[in-house]
């Protein structure tokens, strides 16, 4: 009984934190948390985009991909760098290779030449979104607007100063 008033007093105090964007019924909360980044889908990023639109920053990245494992590491941990993304951006984590459909504005994404059998760390198919994205290696990060125009594409490691500089 006293593990389950914990948990319920846990919930009631850690879950109802923070401070952002909200969306009523859809239960986003953005940002969770200061302490590390938040990652939403894209569809999740869209909710939000509606009801306080900003720009997305989408971080595309494979399994495969060593650089994108140090961006998360090194540079998605930086203190500065969480500060500056979650005042400005939706930060968005999107896997090139996934098989799961997306929908973006208006139009459905999928990875019809996905092979289930590819082991996670070898190449797959590039899913559509990732082509609609532009991208041209990994890590990118596709900078959205609020009507869901490409802005910018940033390729490549980034140091937590020069990803900073960027944004």
């Amino acid at each position: 009984m006293k593990n389950i008033l914990f948990v319920c007093i846990s919930l009631v105090l850690f879950g109802c934190s923070g401070g952002g964007a909200s969306v009523e019924g859809s239960k986003i909360n953005y940002p969770a948390s200061e302490e590390k980044l938040h990652w939403l889908t894209i569809e999740e990023a869209q909710v939000l985009n509606k009801h306080e639109p900003r720009e997305m920053i989408v971080d595309v990245y494979t399994e495969w991909c060593g650089p994108c494992k140090m961006m998360d590491r090194m540079t998605f941990s930086d203190p500065a760098v969480i500060k500056k993304i979650h005042e400005k951006y939706y930060a968005v984590k999107f896997d090139a290779e996934s098989p799961e459909s997306i929908k973006f504005g208006e139009k459905e994404f999928g990875n019809p030449n996905h092979n289930p059998d590819t082991p996670k760390n070898r190449r797959n198919s590039p899913h559509e979104f990732s082509r609609f994205l532009q991208v041209r290696g990994y890590p990118s990060l596709v900078i959205i607007n609020p009507d869901l125009k490409i802005k910018n594409s940033l390729v490549g490691f980034k140091q937590p100063n020069q990803l900073l500089a960027e944004l």
